[in-house]
């Protein structure tokens, strides 16, 4: 019987614990506002000439929209959906994710986790500091104009972002 009393007592005493608990919130991109970045991504690339895929991701990786424009090669759209899940997973711009893995021996191996791109091209979508997901290009001659693709697709919509 005392267990029983002690069990009971340890359980009261841990139910303000979960009584005071609050739920999470967390907010995310969403599809109506990820199809327009990944639009306005795509066609800032085409107005330089170049078929690239877009995705956009939510702020857990998960893919909300993905666009590939005629003629983008069939690699851009793992490309692109991979460069978005770095992005939002890391929170940071794949640009930056690598060069600091060519100047820091450790980074390199983030490579090996499994769906990670370090290349140029993952911008991530902020509101304020939080990211709520991210954009990711792919098939612009290099990560930087990629990148910047990303960007001016975020940048479209920027006044839906508050």
């Amino acid at each position: 019987m005392k267990a029983t009393q002690r069990i009971a007592a340890i359980a009261l005493a841990a139910t303000p614990l979960f009584a005071s608990a609050q739920l999470l919130q967390e907010r995310n991109v969403p599809a109506t506002i990820a199809t327009e970045i990944a639009h306005a991504a795509l066609n800032a690339c085409a107005q330089r000439g170049f078929n690239v895929s877009a995705a956009v991701v939510d702020r857990a990786g998960v893919l909300r929209v993905l666009v590939r424009a005629d003629n983008a090669g069939p690699h851009t759209v793992d490309g692109a959906r991979m460069k978005a899940y770095t992005s939002s997973s890391s929170r940071a711009p794949t640009l930056t994710m690598q060069e600091n893995s060519q100047k820091n021996p450790v980074a390199q191996h983030l490579s090996d986790i499994p769906g990670f791109l370090l290349l140029g091209g993952g911008v991530p979508i902020r509101v304020g500091n939080e990211v709520v997901g991210a954009v990711g290009v792919a098939g612009a001659p290099s990560g930087v104009i990629d990148g910047e693709c990303g960007a001016a697709g975020i940048e479209s919509v920027k006044a839906k972002l508050m």
